[in-house]
C-alpha cells in the first residue's frame, strides 16, 4: 500500500468537510450577504473538482513528485479555508441572535469596513486557489485515470470470529493443550506463556482458556501490556479487576504491588499477562503474585522467545509455542467468513479459494483480513487479490508479510473509511474505544457525509459496522442485538496506521508535549500520551505549533493555562489520571469545539468549569464523567447540544426545555433538579436516550415528582427509544408500578430503583421492546406475569430480579410463540423452582441464573432446582449459575447436580459455575 494513496484519501476527508461549509454558505439563511454568494459559488465549483481528482488519486497505487505535492499543498489549503469560514460564520452568530440575526448582519454589513474584510478574506482564498489551479494544469494532473440507504449493520460473520467460541476455528485443539499444561497437580505457583509472531492469535487463545478454567480460582483478571507500558497504571488496573479497588495516581509502585499481594495471599488465583515486549517490564510485574501454595497460575502471552522463557516459572517446558492453523482449519475459517457458516465454496472460486489460502500460510488474523475482504464480492475480486498478494506468503510469514496483507485490506476501503480508521490512531494502544466516542468525533471533524433520509449519527454507525464487517477493528463489547458498543485496534493494524498518520500530517503522537515547541509545522490533530506525568500546555504552544489545531486528546495529567485558546479545535477529550485540580474556565473561549468530554479515572478530581459557555454555539457533545455539582448557568442556551452526559449529583440550570437538539441526557437527577426541569423534559422532542436517578429519602415526593416525570415522557413517546432509572440503594421508588405505562415505543427500558408487586400488566403493549431489566416481588413472579413477558414479540434480553421465593413452582412456557425472540435471560431469584416446558425459549443462546438456596429439599437433584433442562434449545451457548446459601453442602450438592445435568443435554455449551 503506497503511503501516497494513503495520504490522497486524507485529503479527500478534509475536502468534503470544506464543502458542506460551502453548500451551507449557499444556502438560503445567506442570500442576503451581497456580494459573497456569486464568489462562494465558483469557489464551491472549484473544490468540487478538486475533490473529484483527489478521489481519483486515492485510488491510485503511486503518484509521482508533482502530484503529491499538489494533493499536499490542496489539503492544507482546504484545512485553513475551512478554518476563515469557520471564522466568518460565528462571528456572524455571534453579533446576532439565534433567530432573526440574519436581517441584522444584513444591516451591519453595509458598513464599509465589514464589506472590506469579507472582501479581502475572499480574495486571499481566490489567491491561493488560483496558484493551485495553474499548478494543476502545469503538470497536467486531470490525465492521470483511476481504476464506483439504510444503515449498515454488523455481519454476524465478523463477529462470531471474535467472540463465538463455535466461530473460532482450530482454537479447541491449543486450548485443551494449555489447560492440560496449566492445570496439572501442582501447588505451587506456575507461570506459562504463549509465544508467537502477531497475528497468529495469542490473545483468543489465552482468552479462550479463560473461560475454561476461570471457574476453578477464587478470582481472576486479564490486563494487556503496551509496548513502552506503564507499569504502575497497570498494576493500578489489575487491583480493580480483581476487587474493584481503585488506587489513586499518588500511590507509589511499592504500594500497588503490595495490596495485589495482600489480596491474593490466600487465594487460588489466574492471571493472564497479555502482550509483553521486554523482560524488564515482566521483572517488575511478577512481584504482584504470591506464591501461596494453592495452585495459583499466570499465562503470559509475547511476540518474543527470550520473554516468554523469563516469563516461565519452570524454562522452557512452560512455553507454549503458536502454531498456524492447518490447511483444514484454514479453510474452515475463510468459508466461513466469505460464505457463511457451513457453506461451501462455489466451484468457479474453488482453486482461487485454495491459492489464496496458500499465501496466507495458516496466519489467522491474515485469513481473516483477506476473508473479510473478499465476503459477497465477485469472482474478478479473488482473482484480483490473488495477484495483487504474489508471493508474499512463501515460506514463513514474518510482521512485515503480516503488514501488507492489511494493507491490502485498507487500500480496498472507501476514502471516507479510511479517513475514519485512521482517525482511530489518536488511541493508545490497547485502548478500548468507546463506540458513540468515537462517532461522534467522526461527526466533529466533518468525517461523516448525511443523507437526505439518514442523520449524521446513523451515517457515523454505518461507517463504523462497516469497518466491523472488514475486520480492520475488533469488537470487544457486543450487546444484546448484536451491536458492537467498544473496539479495539489489532497491535499490527495500529502500528500501519501510526506509520501512515505521521507521514501526512494527519494526527502527531506525543509522549513529550515539549516536544512541540521543537516543531516548525502546523499540526491539525495531537494526542498527548503523558501516563504517569502530566502534559502542561503552554501559550508558546497554542501560538506555535497548536495554533490551528482541531482535535486534541490527553490521556494521563494534564493542565493548561486559563488563556489557552486554541480557536480552531473541534475535538477536546481529556482522559485524566493525575490531576487534583483541573481548571477548564478557558473552555468557553473555543468557539468551534463541538465534542468535550472529560474523564477521570482517579477520585476526587475538582473541575473548575467556566460559569458561562452559551458562546459554544457549535457545541455537540458535553460529556463529563467527574463530580460537578452544577453545569454552568447557560447551558440551556447551546443551539446544537444533542448529547447531554454528567454524573448522577449534578443539578441541571432551569431551562432544559429549550434544549430542543438534545438526544440523549445521562444522568439526570430527578431528587436535586427542579420541578420545572422535570416537565420541561417534554418539550425535547428528539431525545432518544433518557437516564435518570432518585437520590432523596422522601418516597412521596420521589412519587410525585415520578408521575411528573412519566407525564413529561409521554410528551415525547415517538422519540423516546432508551429509558433507564438508575438507583443505589435505599428504599424503592414507586411509580410506574401502580400507574400508566411508559412510552409504548420503547426499544429498551431498564428500571432498577422500582420493585413492582406483580409484573405490570401493561408490559404486554410494549411491541418493540427488545431489552427489559425490572424487579418484582416474588408474590408476583407467577404463570400469569410470565405469560404477559412471553408475549412480548420483540424481547431478546431479559434480566428479572426476583425479590422473594415465588410462592409456587414457575413454568416457562413452550407453546412455539411465548419468548419466540429471546436470545438472553438473565435471573436473580432466591429458590427459582423453575420448570421449562418442550419448546421454551427456541431462540435462547446465553442464560444466567443466580439464586440463593433456601429450601434444601431438591439439592441433589437438578430437576428439583430447574426442571427441563433438556428441553432448552440446542442452540444454547453460554450458561453461567451463581448459587448461595448458608449452608456450603447445600450449595456444593447443587452445582455438582446443575453440572452433571447441564454437561449432559447441552455439551456444547460453556459453562460456568460459581
Amino acid at each position: 500500500m503506497a503511503l501516497s494513496t494513503i495520504a490522497a484519501s486524507v485529503s479527500t476527508g478534509v475536502m468534503n468537510s470544506l464543502l458542506k461549509k460551502l453548500t451551507m454558505l449557499l444556502g438560503d439563511e445567506y442570500h442576503k450577504l451581497k456580494g459573497v454568494r456569486n464568489k462562494v459559488l465558483s469557489l464551491h465549483d472549484e473544490f468540487t473538482s478538486m475533490n473529484g481528482l483527489l478521489v481519483s488519486l486515492a485510488e491510485m497505487e503511486e503518484l509521482n513528485g508533482q502530484a503529491k505535492a499538489w494533493r499536499d499543498q490542496v489539503r492544507e489549503m482546504s484545512y485553513d479555508i475551512e478554518d476563515c469560514i469557520d471564522d466568518f460564520m460565528h462571528d456572524l452568530e455571534e453579533k446576532g441572535a439565534t433567530t432573526g440575526f440574519l436581517k441584522k448582519t444584513a444591516e451591519r454589513l453595509k458598513k464599509l469596513k465589514m464589506r472590506h474584510q469579507i472582501a479581502n478574506k475572499i480574495e486571499g482564498i481566490e489567491a491561493r486557489i488560483l496558484e493551485v489551479h495553474e499548478r494543476r494544469m502545469r503538470y497536467k494532473l486531470d490525465e492521470y485515470i483511476p481504476p464506483v440507504s439504510s444503515i449498515v449493520r454488523v455481519d454476524p460473520r465478523a463477529l462470531a470470529i471474535f467472540a463465538e467460541p463455535t466461530g473460532l476455528v482450530g482454537i479447541d485443539g491449543p486450548r485443551d493443550e494449555l489447560v492440560e499444561l496449566l492445570m496439572d497437580q501442582d501447588r505451587e505457583l506456575k507461570v506459562v506463556s504463549i509465544v508467537g509472531f502477531g497475528g497468529l492469535g495469542k490473545t483468543t487463545l489465552g482468552s479462550h482458556v479463560l473461560r475454561k478454567i476461570q471457574g476453578q480460582f477464587n478470582c481472576h483478571a486479564f490486563v494487556s501490556v503496551s509496548l513502552k507500558p506503564d507499569v504502575p497504571r497497570l498494576l493500578r488496573s489489575l487491583l480493580w479487576k480483581l476487587n474493584g479497588q481503585q488506587l489513586s495516581q499518588s500511590c507509589n509502585l511499592d504500594d500497588v504491588i503490595r495490596n495485589i499481594r495482600e489480596y491474593l495471599l490466600n487465594k487460588r488465583y489466574f492471571i493472564i499477562i497479555d502482550d509483553i515486549w521486554d523482560i524488564s517490564a515482566w521483572e517488575i510485574i511478577k512481584y504482584a503474585f504470591p506464591g501461596n501454595n494453592h495452585g495459583s497460575r499466570v499465562l503470559t502471552t509475547t511476540r518474543i522467545y527470550s520473554v516468554a522463557d523469563a516469563c516461565c516459572s519452570k524454562g522452557r517446558e512452560c512455553v507454549y509455542k503458536m502454531k498456524s492453523l492447518n490447511d483444514q482449519d484454514s479453510r474452515r475459517l475463510f468459508l466461513s467468513r466469505v460464505f457463511g457458516l457451513g457453506e461451501p465454496c462455489p466451484g468457479e472460486l474453488e482453486k482461487v479459494s485454495t491459492d489464496i489460502l496458500k499465501k496466507c500460510g495458516g496466519v489467522p488474523l491474515a485469513v481473516i483480513s483477506i476473508s473479510s475482504l473478499l465476503a459477497d464480492k465477485p469472482k474478478q475480486t479473488f482473482e484480483f487479490v490473488m495477484n495483487y498478494l504474489g508471493s508474499m506468503f512463501e515460506g514463513n510469514p514474518t510482521l512485515e508479510q503480516m503488514r501488507q496483507i492489511l494493507e491490502l485490506s485498507y487500500r480496498n476501503l472507501p476514502s471516507h473509511l479510511k479517513t475514519c480508521l485512521l482517525y482511530l490512531g489518536m488511541y493508545p494502544e490497547d485502548n478500548i474505544i468507546n463506540r458513540d466516542d468515537l462517532l461522534r468525533q467522526w461527526i466533529a471533524e466533518g468525517f461523516v457525509c448525511t443523507t437526505p433520509r439518514q442523520d449524521a449519527e446513523d451515517v457515523a454507525i454505518s461507517y463504523f459496522n462497516e469497518l466491523i464487517n472488514r475486520s480492520m477493528i475488533q469488537p470487544v463489547r457486543t450487546e444484546y442485538n448484536c451491536e458492537v458498543l467498544s473496539c479495539r485496534l489489532h497491535d499490527i493494524m495500529l502500528d500501519v496506521i501510526r506509520s501512515k498518520i505521521e507521514e501526512d500530517n494527519f494526527i502527531a503522537i506525543l509522549n513529550d508535549p515539549k516536544v512541540l515547541l521543537a516543531v516548525h509545522r502546523n499540526i491539525r490533530r495531537v494526542s498527548l500520551q503523558c501516563h504517569g506525568e502530566e502534559c502542561r500546555v503552554t501559550p508558546a504552544m497554542v501560538n506555535g505549533a497548536l495554533s490551528k489545531v482541531r482535535s486534541v486528546v490527553v490521556f494521563g495529567g494534564f493542565s493548561c493555562p486559563s488563556t489557552m485558546v486554541l480557536k480552531s479545535v473541534r475535538v477536546l477529550h481529556l482522559d485524566i489520571d493525575g490531576n487534583k485540580v483541573l481548571d477548564l474556565t478557558c473552555v468557553s473561549g473555543l468557539s468551534q469545539l463541538r465534542y468535550f468530554k472529560v474523564f477521570c479515572s482517579s477520585t476526587g478530581v475538582m473541575l473548575k468549569l467556566p460559569s458561562h459557555i452559551g458562546k459554544l454555539r457549535q457545541l455537540e457533545t458535553f460529556d463529563l464523567r467527574a463530580s460537578v455539582l452544577k453545569l454552568p448557568s447557560d447551558i440551556a442556551s447551546l443551539p446544537r447540544l444533542s448529547h447531554l452526559i454528567v454524573f448522577p449529583n449534578t443539578v441541571f440550570p432551569d431551562g432544559i426545555c429549550r434544549l430542543r437538539s438534545l438526544r440523549s441526557v445521562w444522568t439526570f437527577n430527578l431528587h436535586r433538579n427542579s420541578v420545572q426541569n422535570v416537565e420541561g423534559l417534554g418539550e425535547l422532542t428528539n431525545l432518544r436516550k433518557f437516564v435518570f436517578r432518585w437520590t432523596g429519602k422522601d418516597l412521596v415526593e420521589g412519587a410525585r415528582r415520578m408521575d411528573v416525570l412519566r407525564c413529561s415522557l409521554e410528551r415525547i413517546c415517538g422519540s423516546l427509544k432508551i429509558l433507564w432509572m438508575l438507583r443505589a440503594g435505599g428504599e424503592p421508588l414507586d411509580g410506574w408500578s401502580t400507574f400508566s405505562p411508559p412510552p409504548i415505543h420503547l426499544r429498551e427500558m431498564q428500571l432498577w430503583g422500582c420493585v413492582f408487586s406483580a409484573i405490570p400488566k401493561w408490559s404486554a403493549h410494549l411491541c418493540d421492546l427488545q431489552s427489559l431489566g425490572f424487579a418484582v416481588r416474588g408474590a408476583g413472579f407467577n404463570g400469569d406475569g410470565v405469560a404477559i413477558l412471553a408475549g412480548l414479540p420483540s424481547l431478546v434480553y431479559l434480566w428479572l430480579q426476583v425479590k422473594e421465593s415465588p410462592e409456587q413452582r414457575v413454568h416457562i412456557p413452550g407453546n412455539g410463540v411465548a419468548f419466540r425472540a429471546l436470545k438472553h435471560l438473565k435471573l436473580d431469584c432466591p429458590d427459582p423452582s423453575l420448570t421449562f416446558e418442550a419448546g421454551a425459549m427456541p431462540r435462547l443462546e446465553k442464560l444466567e441464573l443466580q439464586f440463593e438456596l433456601i429450601s434444601y429439599e431438591h439439592v441433589g437433584s437438578a430437576e428439583g432446582l430447574l426442571d427441563g433442562i433438556k428441553q432448552l434449545p440446542a442452540r444454547l451457548r453460554e450458561i453461567e449459575l451463581c448459587i448461595y446459601g448458608e449452608e456450603e453442602d447445600h450449595v456444593a450438592a447443587a452445582k455438582s447436580s446443575l453440572k452433571i445435568a447441564l454437561e449432559k443435554h447441552h455439551p456444547g455449551a460453556e459453562l460456568h459455575i460459581n
